[in-house]
């Protein structure tokens, strides 16, 4: 399977960013680019210690990720590949673009929170 920008349909663009997503045999590929810092820690809240709880691999091509474990910090910056394991929280900087691979079905579970979360932020 092969897919580029223009190929993998926008799933969510809102705040400055931009996230194409598309499922290949189980993984959700997502293609992100960030015009503005987003720090996704809020909207985690309900999770178990309200931290992501699906693992990422991926690769930052522009700008940086930074992925809080407890308190612990790991910044993630162009060229660099990476995997968060499960139990963190993530901030992007303005100006990032990358590619990331997660298990479609954890990502489900995160996302059902944070789609929840942003709702009640929106009322």
């Amino acid at each position: 399977m092969r897919g580029s920008i223009k190929d993998i349909p926008v799933a969510m663009e809102a705040g400055g960013a931009t996230l194409h997503e598309t499922e290949w045999g189980g993984m959700n590929v997502e293609l992100g680019a960030f015009k503005e810092r987003f720090d996704i820690t809020p909207l985690l809240k309900g999770l178990p210690g309200n931290q992501d709880q699906c693992p990422h691999w991926g690769y930052v091509f522009k700008g940086r990720i930074r992925f809080k474990f407890g308190s612990r910090e790991e910044i993630i910056s162009a060229g660099d590949a990476y995997y968060a394991p499960p139990g963190h929280t993530t901030i992007v900087e303005a100006g990032t673009e990358y590619v990331e691979f997660s298990p479609a079905d954890l990502l489900k579970k995160t996302m059902e929170v944070v789609e929840r979360n942003m709702a009640a932020l929106k009322k």
